[in-house]
């Protein structure tokens, strides 16, 4: 699965999680609570160390610390405005 890339659209309550290969060609997208074990498994589907990129306002600190302990690498957050 080399080459895949997860985007995290992060939300109070919950998220969506997409994933593309290095062709940009969407692979999965999907809307998942904010729970660290259901959003490390979907973005597990992208193999080890995926590149990440969260869209967050607020709130978004603890993902990210999560992620990379569970081995995410290029982790992004990005903010509107």
């Amino acid at each position: 699965m080399d080459g895949q890339y997860v985007g995290i659209d992060f939300h109070r309550r919950g998220s969506v999680v997409v994933r593309k290969n290095a062709a940009g060609e969407r692979l999965s997208s999907v809307r998942v609570a904010n729970d660290p074990w259901v959003i490390a498994a979907a973005v597990a589907e992208a193999g080890p160390e995926p590149e990440v990129v969260i869209e967050a306002t607020y709130g978004w600190y603890w993902i990210v610390d999560w992620l990379q302990e569970q081995g995410a690498t290029s982790i992004w957050r990005t903010r509107r405005g």
